[in-house]
Protein backbone atom coordinates (compact mmCIF):
# COMPACT_ATOMS: atom_id res chain seq x y z
CA UNK A 1 0.00 0.00 0.00
CA UNK A 2 3.08 2.24 0.93
CA UNK A 3 4.58 1.89 -2.54
CA UNK A 4 1.21 2.64 -4.44
CA UNK A 5 -0.43 5.20 -2.65
CA UNK A 6 1.03 7.55 -4.84
CA UNK A 7 -0.05 5.88 -8.08
CA UNK A 8 -3.56 5.61 -6.72
CA UNK A 9 -4.14 9.25 -5.77
CA UNK A 10 -3.00 10.42 -8.72
CA UNK A 11 -4.58 8.58 -10.84
CA UNK A 12 -8.47 9.51 -9.33
CA UNK A 13 -6.98 13.08 -8.72
CA UNK A 14 -5.45 13.72 -11.15
CA UNK A 15 -8.14 15.54 -13.60
CA UNK A 16 -7.78 15.58 -17.51
CA UNK A 17 -4.10 15.09 -17.16
CA UNK A 18 -4.53 11.72 -15.02
CA UNK A 19 -3.17 9.64 -17.52
CA UNK A 20 0.11 11.66 -17.67
CA UNK A 21 0.80 11.47 -14.35
CA UNK A 22 -0.36 7.62 -13.79
CA UNK A 23 2.34 6.75 -16.56
CA UNK A 24 4.88 9.54 -14.94
CA UNK A 25 4.44 7.74 -11.57
CA UNK A 26 4.31 4.59 -12.60
CA UNK A 27 7.97 4.58 -14.85
CA UNK A 28 9.40 6.63 -11.53
CA UNK A 29 8.31 4.26 -9.33
CA UNK A 30 9.34 1.47 -10.74
CA UNK A 31 12.53 2.99 -10.85
CA UNK A 32 12.86 4.03 -7.24
CA UNK A 33 11.60 0.44 -6.44
CA UNK A 34 14.65 -0.88 -8.23
CA UNK A 35 16.73 1.09 -6.21
CA UNK A 36 14.84 0.12 -2.93
CA UNK A 37 15.29 -3.52 -4.30
CA UNK A 38 18.80 -3.48 -4.50
CA UNK A 39 19.32 -2.10 -1.05
CA UNK A 40 17.17 -4.50 0.74
CA UNK A 41 18.94 -7.28 -1.24
CA UNK A 42 22.12 -5.80 0.59
CA UNK A 43 20.17 -5.47 3.71
CA UNK A 44 19.59 -9.46 3.38
CA UNK A 45 22.58 -10.16 4.24
CA UNK A 46 22.61 -8.14 7.02
CA UNK A 47 19.75 -10.09 8.17
CA UNK A 48 21.09 -13.43 7.67
CA UNK A 49 24.36 -12.23 9.35
CA UNK A 50 22.86 -10.99 12.56
CA UNK A 51 20.31 -13.91 12.66
CA UNK A 52 23.46 -16.79 12.71
CA UNK A 53 25.44 -15.02 15.16
CA UNK A 54 22.08 -14.32 17.37
CA UNK A 55 21.09 -18.22 16.92
CA UNK A 56 24.71 -18.71 18.36
CA UNK A 57 24.20 -16.77 20.95
CA UNK A 58 26.72 -14.18 20.27
CA UNK A 59 25.44 -11.19 21.45
CA UNK A 60 28.35 -8.86 21.44
CA UNK A 61 29.20 -9.52 17.82
CA UNK A 62 25.89 -9.11 16.59
CA UNK A 63 26.03 -5.59 18.32
CA UNK A 64 28.90 -4.67 16.39
CA UNK A 65 27.43 -6.83 13.01
CA UNK A 66 24.83 -4.12 13.38
CA UNK A 67 27.20 -0.68 14.33
CA UNK A 68 29.23 -2.00 11.08
CA UNK A 69 26.13 -2.12 9.05
CA UNK A 70 24.99 1.05 10.12
CA UNK A 71 28.21 3.02 9.10
CA UNK A 72 28.36 1.07 5.25
CA UNK A 73 24.61 1.76 4.52
CA UNK A 74 25.64 5.38 5.57
CA UNK A 75 27.93 5.22 2.62
CA UNK A 76 25.73 3.76 -0.10
CA UNK A 77 23.11 6.17 1.15
CA UNK A 78 25.18 9.13 0.39
CA UNK A 79 26.81 7.94 -2.68
CA UNK A 80 23.10 6.76 -4.21
CA UNK A 81 22.02 9.94 -3.30
CA UNK A 82 24.15 12.31 -5.46
CA UNK A 83 23.87 9.65 -8.20
CA UNK A 84 20.32 9.11 -8.78
CA UNK A 85 19.52 13.01 -8.39
CA UNK A 86 21.69 13.85 -11.14
CA UNK A 87 20.60 10.72 -13.25
CA UNK A 88 16.92 11.47 -13.22
CA UNK A 89 16.53 12.67 -16.15
CA UNK A 90 19.03 10.07 -18.10
CA UNK A 91 16.85 7.21 -16.15
CA UNK A 92 13.60 8.21 -17.68
CA UNK A 93 15.24 8.95 -21.27
CA UNK A 94 16.77 5.53 -20.87
CA UNK A 95 13.05 4.28 -19.85
CA UNK A 96 11.58 6.04 -23.24
CA UNK A 97 8.89 7.71 -20.73
CA UNK A 98 6.80 9.28 -23.03
CA UNK A 99 6.94 12.72 -24.69
CA UNK A 100 3.66 14.36 -22.57
CA UNK A 101 4.98 12.60 -19.45
CA UNK A 102 8.57 12.99 -19.25
CA UNK A 103 9.02 15.90 -17.26
CA UNK A 104 6.88 14.78 -14.65
CA UNK A 105 8.89 11.87 -14.37
CA UNK A 106 12.21 13.37 -14.04
CA UNK A 107 10.83 15.81 -11.37
CA UNK A 108 9.64 12.43 -9.71
CA UNK A 109 12.55 10.42 -9.54
CA UNK A 110 14.93 13.32 -8.54
CA UNK A 111 12.55 14.34 -5.65
CA UNK A 112 12.24 10.89 -4.77
CA UNK A 113 15.68 10.25 -4.75
CA UNK A 114 16.79 13.15 -2.60
CA UNK A 115 15.06 11.20 0.12
CA UNK A 116 17.30 7.93 -0.73
CA UNK A 117 18.72 8.34 2.94
CA UNK A 118 15.45 7.50 4.42
CA UNK A 119 14.61 4.74 1.95
CA UNK A 120 18.22 3.13 2.81
CA UNK A 121 17.52 3.72 6.54
CA UNK A 122 14.31 2.09 7.22
CA UNK A 123 15.55 -0.99 4.89
CA UNK A 124 18.46 -1.13 7.63
CA UNK A 125 16.46 -1.29 10.57
CA UNK A 126 13.64 -3.82 9.27
CA UNK A 127 16.70 -5.80 8.56
CA UNK A 128 18.01 -5.72 11.60
CA UNK A 129 14.48 -6.27 13.70
CA UNK A 130 14.11 -8.94 10.70
CA UNK A 131 17.57 -10.53 12.42
CA UNK A 132 16.17 -10.83 15.74
CA UNK A 133 12.90 -12.45 14.66
CA UNK A 134 10.46 -9.93 14.84
CA UNK A 135 8.87 -8.54 11.47
CA UNK A 136 6.34 -6.90 13.54
CA UNK A 137 8.10 -3.47 14.59
CA UNK A 138 8.88 -2.62 10.71
CA UNK A 139 5.12 -3.05 10.22
CA UNK A 140 3.84 -1.02 13.04
CA UNK A 141 6.08 2.00 11.81
CA UNK A 142 5.58 1.52 7.54
CA UNK A 143 2.07 1.72 8.86
CA UNK A 144 1.76 4.61 10.29
CA UNK A 145 4.28 5.93 7.09
CA UNK A 146 1.48 4.33 5.19
CA UNK A 147 -1.13 6.82 6.64
CA UNK A 148 0.83 9.75 6.50
CA UNK A 149 1.86 9.21 2.66
CA UNK A 150 -1.75 9.17 2.15
CA UNK A 151 -2.90 12.28 4.05
CA UNK A 152 0.42 14.38 2.51
CA UNK A 153 -1.25 13.22 -1.47
CA UNK A 154 -4.30 13.79 -0.94
CA UNK A 155 -2.79 17.67 0.50
CA UNK A 156 -0.99 18.17 -2.25
CA UNK A 157 -2.35 15.82 -5.00
CA UNK A 158 -6.02 16.04 -4.76
CA UNK A 159 -6.15 19.51 -2.98
CA UNK A 160 -3.04 21.72 -4.27
CA UNK A 161 -3.05 19.91 -7.72
CA UNK A 162 0.03 19.10 -7.66
CA UNK A 163 0.27 15.96 -9.75
CA UNK A 164 3.61 13.91 -9.60
CA UNK A 165 5.58 16.50 -7.66
CA UNK A 166 2.89 16.49 -5.10
CA UNK A 167 3.17 12.97 -5.02
CA UNK A 168 7.16 12.53 -4.53
CA UNK A 169 7.12 15.19 -1.97
CA UNK A 170 4.73 13.13 0.15
CA UNK A 171 6.31 10.01 -0.07
CA UNK A 172 9.55 11.66 1.09
CA UNK A 173 8.21 12.98 3.88
CA UNK A 174 6.40 9.42 4.71
CA UNK A 175 9.56 7.61 4.62
CA UNK A 176 11.37 9.83 7.32
CA UNK A 177 8.31 9.77 9.61
CA UNK A 178 8.72 6.02 9.21
CA UNK A 179 12.61 6.06 9.91
CA UNK A 180 12.29 8.37 12.91
CA UNK A 181 9.57 6.14 14.31
CA UNK A 182 11.71 3.17 13.75
CA UNK A 183 14.29 5.32 16.12
CA UNK A 184 12.32 5.90 19.00
CA UNK A 185 11.08 2.15 18.81
CA UNK A 186 14.88 1.27 19.16
CA UNK A 187 15.75 3.51 21.79
CA UNK A 188 12.73 2.33 23.91
CA UNK A 189 13.06 -1.28 23.51
CA UNK A 190 15.50 -4.32 25.18
CA UNK A 191 17.19 -5.53 22.02
CA UNK A 192 18.50 -9.25 22.20
CA UNK A 193 22.54 -7.97 21.43
CA UNK A 194 24.87 -5.41 23.15
CA UNK A 195 25.23 -2.57 21.41
CA UNK A 196 27.25 0.93 22.06
CA UNK A 197 28.43 3.72 19.78
CA UNK A 198 32.03 2.53 19.92
CA UNK A 199 30.50 -0.19 17.73
CA UNK A 200 29.63 2.45 14.73
CA UNK A 201 32.44 1.64 13.05
CA UNK A 202 33.64 0.25 9.06
CA UNK A 203 34.75 -2.85 10.60
CA UNK A 204 36.56 -4.46 7.84
CA UNK A 205 35.74 -7.68 8.67
CA UNK A 206 31.91 -7.50 9.30
CA UNK A 207 31.49 -5.11 5.82
CA UNK A 208 33.19 -8.48 3.72
CA UNK A 209 30.90 -10.53 5.47
CA UNK A 210 27.80 -8.25 4.72
CA UNK A 211 28.72 -7.61 1.14
CA UNK A 212 29.74 -11.28 0.27
CA UNK A 213 25.77 -12.33 1.60
CA UNK A 214 24.50 -8.99 0.43
CA UNK A 215 26.10 -8.76 -2.57
CA UNK A 216 24.57 -11.72 -4.61
CA UNK A 217 21.39 -11.13 -3.41
CA UNK A 218 21.27 -7.18 -4.29
CA UNK A 219 22.56 -7.86 -7.68
CA UNK A 220 20.34 -10.32 -8.30
CA UNK A 221 17.52 -8.20 -7.54
CA UNK A 222 19.01 -5.58 -9.54
CA UNK A 223 19.15 -7.73 -12.94
CA UNK A 224 15.77 -9.24 -12.39
CA UNK A 225 14.28 -5.52 -11.50
CA UNK A 226 16.28 -4.36 -15.02
CA UNK A 227 14.39 -7.28 -16.71
CA UNK A 228 11.22 -5.94 -15.31
CA UNK A 229 12.13 -1.80 -16.21
CA UNK A 230 12.91 -2.92 -19.68
CA UNK A 231 9.51 -4.72 -19.99
CA UNK A 232 7.97 -1.49 -18.91
CA UNK A 233 10.46 0.33 -21.62
CA UNK A 234 9.12 -1.95 -24.41
CA UNK A 235 5.68 -1.01 -23.81
CA UNK A 236 6.12 2.89 -23.04
CA UNK A 237 7.29 2.59 -26.96
CA UNK A 238 3.50 1.24 -27.66
CA UNK A 239 2.42 4.40 -26.58
CA UNK A 240 0.62 6.29 -23.23
CA UNK A 241 -2.54 4.29 -22.32
CA UNK A 242 0.15 1.17 -22.43
CA UNK A 243 2.48 2.58 -20.30
CA UNK A 244 -0.58 3.82 -17.83
CA UNK A 245 -1.74 0.51 -18.26
CA UNK A 246 1.31 -1.58 -17.42
CA UNK A 247 1.87 1.29 -14.55
CA UNK A 248 -1.30 0.00 -12.71
CA UNK A 249 -0.88 -3.59 -13.28
CA UNK A 250 2.44 -3.30 -11.75
CA UNK A 251 1.42 -1.96 -8.75
CA UNK A 252 -1.33 -4.71 -8.52
CA UNK A 253 1.01 -7.09 -8.84
CA UNK A 254 3.33 -5.56 -5.98
CA UNK A 255 0.11 -6.42 -3.97
CA UNK A 256 0.49 -9.98 -5.41
CA UNK A 257 3.57 -10.52 -4.88
CA UNK A 258 3.10 -9.89 -1.38
CA UNK A 259 2.96 -12.79 0.23
CA UNK A 260 5.61 -14.65 -1.42
CA UNK A 261 8.05 -11.86 -0.56
CA UNK A 262 6.84 -12.31 3.05
CA UNK A 263 7.88 -15.91 3.04
CA UNK A 264 11.13 -15.34 1.08
CA UNK A 265 12.05 -12.85 3.63
CA UNK A 266 10.93 -14.37 7.18
CA UNK A 267 12.62 -17.48 5.87
CA UNK A 268 15.85 -15.85 5.05
CA UNK A 269 16.23 -14.97 9.06
CA UNK A 270 13.91 -17.96 10.50
CA UNK A 271 16.58 -20.44 8.53
CA UNK A 272 19.50 -18.29 9.52
CA UNK A 273 19.30 -18.63 13.39
CA UNK A 274 18.10 -22.88 13.36
CA UNK A 275 21.49 -22.86 11.52
CA UNK A 276 23.03 -20.82 14.08
CA UNK A 277 21.75 -23.18 16.65
CA UNK A 278 22.59 -26.34 14.72
CA UNK A 279 19.00 -26.74 13.42
CA UNK A 280 18.95 -27.61 10.28
CA UNK A 281 16.13 -30.26 10.68
CA UNK A 282 13.99 -27.33 11.45
CA UNK A 283 15.50 -25.29 8.77
CA UNK A 284 14.32 -27.74 5.93
CA UNK A 285 10.93 -28.34 7.60
CA UNK A 286 10.67 -24.40 6.93
CA UNK A 287 10.59 -24.82 3.47
CA UNK A 288 8.14 -27.11 3.05
CA UNK A 289 5.58 -25.35 5.39
CA UNK A 290 6.19 -21.98 4.01
CA UNK A 291 5.46 -23.55 -0.07
CA UNK A 292 2.60 -24.86 1.29
CA UNK A 293 1.09 -22.02 3.50
CA UNK A 294 2.06 -19.67 0.32
CA UNK A 295 0.61 -22.17 -2.25
CA UNK A 296 -2.82 -21.59 -0.51
CA UNK A 297 -2.97 -17.78 -0.33
CA UNK A 298 -1.41 -17.90 -4.06
CA UNK A 299 -4.51 -20.52 -5.83
CA UNK A 300 -7.07 -17.81 -4.16
CA UNK A 301 -5.41 -14.45 -5.18
CA UNK A 302 -4.22 -15.72 -8.58
CA UNK A 303 -7.63 -17.04 -9.51
CA UNK A 304 -9.44 -13.97 -8.73
CA UNK A 305 -6.27 -11.63 -10.57
CA UNK A 306 -7.31 -14.34 -13.72
CA UNK A 307 -10.63 -13.90 -13.98
CA UNK A 308 -11.77 -10.53 -12.34
CA UNK A 309 -8.39 -8.49 -12.61
CA UNK A 310 -10.23 -5.62 -13.73
CA UNK A 311 -11.43 -4.98 -10.19
CA UNK A 312 -8.31 -4.81 -9.22
CA UNK A 313 -6.87 -2.24 -11.94
CA UNK A 314 -9.73 -0.08 -10.69
CA UNK A 315 -8.61 0.67 -7.33
CA UNK A 316 -5.71 2.34 -9.34
CA UNK A 317 -7.65 4.26 -11.90
CA UNK A 318 -10.99 4.91 -13.00
CA UNK A 319 -10.53 5.51 -16.75
CA UNK A 320 -11.89 2.00 -19.04
CA UNK A 321 -8.81 2.86 -21.79
CA UNK A 322 -6.02 2.48 -19.22
CA UNK A 323 -7.83 -0.57 -16.75
CA UNK A 324 -8.39 -2.95 -20.42
CA UNK A 325 -4.57 -3.04 -21.09
CA UNK A 326 -3.72 -3.54 -17.29
CA UNK A 327 -6.65 -6.46 -16.97
CA UNK A 328 -4.83 -8.56 -19.52
CA UNK A 329 -1.56 -7.57 -18.08
CA UNK A 330 -2.55 -9.41 -14.81
CA UNK A 331 -3.84 -12.29 -16.73
CA UNK A 332 -0.25 -13.65 -17.05
CA UNK A 333 0.77 -12.10 -13.80
CA UNK A 334 -2.36 -14.40 -11.90
CA UNK A 335 -0.27 -17.65 -13.50
CA UNK A 336 3.38 -16.25 -11.87
CA UNK A 337 1.73 -15.97 -8.41
CA UNK A 338 1.26 -19.52 -8.35
CA UNK A 339 4.97 -20.26 -9.18
CA UNK A 340 6.29 -17.84 -7.14
CA UNK A 341 4.98 -19.61 -3.79
CA UNK A 342 7.44 -21.91 -4.70
CA UNK A 343 10.66 -19.72 -6.15
CA UNK A 344 10.53 -17.17 -3.51
CA UNK A 345 10.36 -19.94 -0.92
CA UNK A 346 13.23 -21.84 -2.19
CA UNK A 347 15.26 -17.93 -2.47
CA UNK A 348 14.45 -18.02 0.83
CA UNK A 349 15.88 -20.84 2.17
CA UNK A 350 18.78 -20.96 -0.04
CA UNK A 351 19.86 -17.04 1.06
CA UNK A 352 19.63 -18.17 4.94
CA UNK A 353 21.41 -20.95 4.05
CA UNK A 354 23.92 -18.47 2.88
CA UNK A 355 23.88 -19.83 -0.81
CA UNK A 356 23.39 -16.29 -1.92
CA UNK A 357 25.61 -16.76 -4.97
CA UNK A 358 23.61 -19.40 -5.79
CA UNK A 359 20.58 -17.36 -5.48
CA UNK A 360 22.12 -14.68 -7.80
CA UNK A 361 23.03 -17.23 -10.50
CA UNK A 362 19.34 -18.63 -11.08
CA UNK A 363 17.91 -15.00 -11.08
CA UNK A 364 20.14 -14.03 -13.83
CA UNK A 365 19.25 -16.77 -15.43
CA UNK A 366 15.82 -16.52 -15.07
CA UNK A 367 15.44 -12.38 -15.31
CA UNK A 368 17.68 -11.96 -17.98
CA UNK A 369 18.02 -15.04 -20.07
CA UNK A 370 14.69 -15.67 -20.00
CA UNK A 371 12.46 -12.95 -19.27
CA UNK A 372 14.08 -10.05 -21.47
CA UNK A 373 14.14 -12.00 -24.45
CA UNK A 374 10.96 -13.96 -24.19
CA UNK A 375 9.39 -10.19 -23.61
CA UNK A 376 10.95 -8.67 -26.19
CA UNK A 377 9.76 -11.23 -28.81
CA UNK A 378 6.43 -11.28 -27.76
CA UNK A 379 5.91 -7.16 -27.88
CA UNK A 380 6.89 -8.12 -31.54
CA UNK A 381 3.79 -10.29 -32.66
CA UNK A 382 0.73 -8.53 -34.10
CA UNK A 383 -1.04 -7.38 -32.60
CA UNK A 384 0.51 -6.32 -29.87
CA UNK A 385 -0.74 -8.49 -26.40
CA UNK A 386 0.40 -7.32 -22.79
CA UNK A 387 -0.89 -10.56 -21.65
CA UNK A 388 1.79 -12.07 -24.07
CA UNK A 389 4.40 -10.07 -23.19
CA UNK A 390 3.52 -10.52 -19.40
CA UNK A 391 3.90 -14.56 -20.09
CA UNK A 392 8.09 -13.80 -20.33
CA UNK A 393 7.68 -13.88 -16.34
CA UNK A 394 5.77 -17.14 -15.00
CA UNK A 395 8.13 -18.67 -17.95
CA UNK A 396 11.35 -17.31 -16.69
CA UNK A 397 9.97 -18.39 -12.64
CA UNK A 398 9.22 -21.87 -14.06
CA UNK A 399 12.45 -22.19 -15.21
CA UNK A 400 14.30 -21.08 -11.82
CA UNK A 401 11.94 -23.21 -10.13
CA UNK A 402 13.46 -26.26 -11.93
CA UNK A 403 16.63 -25.20 -11.27
CA UNK A 404 15.92 -24.59 -7.30
CA UNK A 405 14.73 -27.64 -7.15
CA UNK A 406 17.62 -29.94 -8.94
CA UNK A 407 20.24 -27.88 -6.78
CA UNK A 408 18.28 -28.66 -3.68
CA UNK A 409 17.78 -32.66 -4.58
CA UNK A 410 21.68 -32.50 -5.58
CA UNK A 411 22.87 -31.22 -2.17
CA UNK A 412 20.86 -33.39 -0.31
CA UNK A 413 21.87 -36.21 -2.11
CA UNK A 414 25.28 -35.42 -1.32
CA UNK A 415 25.27 -34.92 1.80
CA UNK A 416 23.23 -38.34 2.47
CA UNK A 417 26.17 -39.43 0.58
CA UNK A 418 28.92 -38.09 2.51
CA UNK A 419 26.91 -39.32 5.97
CA UNK A 420 26.76 -35.58 7.25
CA UNK A 421 22.29 -35.90 7.20
CA UNK A 422 21.85 -32.71 9.58
CA UNK A 423 22.06 -30.39 6.59
CA UNK A 424 23.99 -27.58 4.84
CA UNK A 425 25.52 -24.11 5.20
Amino acid sequence: MYGAVDLLIVGHFGGDTADVFVSAVSTGSQIMMTLTIVITGLAIGLTVYVGERIGAGKREEAGEIIGTGISLFAVISLIVTVVMVFASSALAKLMRAPAEAFDNTVWYVAICSAGTLFIVAYNLVGSIFRGIGDSKIPLLTVTIACVLNILGDLLLVAVLHMGAVGAAIATVFAQAMSVVLSMFVIRKRKMPFNFSRKYIRLNTTHIKSILKLGTPIALQDLLVSISFLAILAIVNDIGLIESAGIGVAEKVCAFIMLIPSAFMQSMSAFVAQNIGAGRYDRARKALWYGIATSLVVAIAIGCFSFFRGDILARIFAKDATIIAPATEYLKAYAIDCLFTAFLFCFMGYFNGCGKTTFVMVQGIIGGICVRLPVSWMMSKIEPVSLFRIGLATPISTLIQIILCGAVYIYLNAEQKRSGRIRGFV
